[in-house]
């Protein structure tokens, strides 16, 4: 049986070292605070992020990397806008191993996915990437949880299939990484217009016909990038975006909510979506993919248009068929 490490100890990261462990595995959880890896160790919870979670003695949390990086399979369970910089100081040394990205976003700088980033930050690695419909504390608790695992063939793919699922988190396996990628960063766009129209008054209306034509536009940025459209309506894909849009345990549409209710600094937990957006919306009008939704996400994320302004945007678009 593999042995596991997962770096990242924020909820997802946690989360999921705990149902590895519960499944008997060898895992290790690697902190970047020394003090914050040492408080986990010793209480065996992690106060800040998944305070109601045990975190079994199966699971080792240190705030060494150097030991962390030794097991032959690694969860990369950080932010995405942090990936490019952690593998620039770190991923010299992780040639043939299996980095597994948990991240669900663009890289705002250089415009890349998961796999791309560890394809350029770790030359001679094996990216792969876990995605799907699922909250850290639902891992946690042991609830019945599905993911897609897709890495660059199916024989990897299905590797990491049998080697990270567990009693609880049942994975399937896909050789599209570019449609798991993509359906995992743009719904988290999706999410934050949903919050939006529900923190706005407008409906569950709205939020529906929101959904839906978010939908389409990412189907339709998938397809600009040769994805499988088979992939965006599975699990990392419409799976992932019917749980984000009508949830508020959902970071992206809580934070939608707060937004459009005004109520001061929304974002204290990470909302991967805030920079996907940016991302999208420029990559859109680079390439002229029609993401009317993106767009004015992003644009009110840096109000420069009014929610008013937005609406009348999306409500006055010329009729077309469906």
């Amino acid at each position: 049986m593999s042995e596991i490490s997962v770096l990242g100890a924020g909820a997802f990261g946690t989360a999921l070292a705990i149902a590895f462990g519960q499944g008997g595995r060898s895992v290790t959880l690697w902190a970047r605070d020394e003090a914050a890896a040492a408080a986990m160790s010793a209480s065996r919870r992690n106060a800040g992020r998944l305070p109601d979670a045990m975190i079994p003695e199966t699971v080792a949390v240190t705030g060494d990397l150097t030991e962390a990086l030794k097991p032959g399979i690694i969860l990369l369970a950080m932010p995405m806008q942090s990936m490019r910089s952690f593998l620039a100081e770190n991923g010299a040394g992780l040639g043939g191993k299996a980095l597994v990205a948990c991240s669900k976003g663009v890289d705002l700088s250089t415009g890349l996915g998961p796999s791309g980033v560890i394809a350029a930050g770790a030359p001679g690695a094996i990216p792969a990437i876990l995605s799907g419909p699922s909250f850290a504390a639902d891992i946690a608790r042991g609830l019945p949880t599905a993911l897609t695992i897709a890495a660059g063939t199916e024989a990897e793919a299905v590797h990491l299939q049998h080697a990270l699922s567990t009693q609880t988190l049942r994975l399937y396996s896909s050789a599209d990484m570019t449609g798991v990628e993509l359906g995992g960063a743009l719904k988290n766009v999706m999410a934050i217009a949903c919050g939006i129209a529900i923190g706005a008054g407008l409906g569950e209306s709205a939020r529906a016909a929101l959904l839906t034509r978010g939908y389409a536009e990412m189907q339709r940025f998938a397809a600009a990038y040769g994805a499988d459209p088979d992939t965006l309506s599975g699990l990392s894909g419409l799976g992932d975006l019917a749980l984000t849009c009508t949830s508020e345990k959902s970071r992206n549409y809580s934070y939608g909510i707060a937004l459009a209710r005004g109520e001061a600094d929304p974002t204290k937990a990470t909302v991967e979506g805030i920079a996907t957006a940016r991302a999208v919306a420029g990559i859109a009008r680079e390439k002229s993919i029609e993401m009317p939704v993106a767009s004015v996400v992003s644009e009110l994320l840096a109000e420069t248009i009014t929610i008013e302004g937005a609406i009348d945007r999306l409500m006055s678009r010329p009729l077309k068929k469906e």
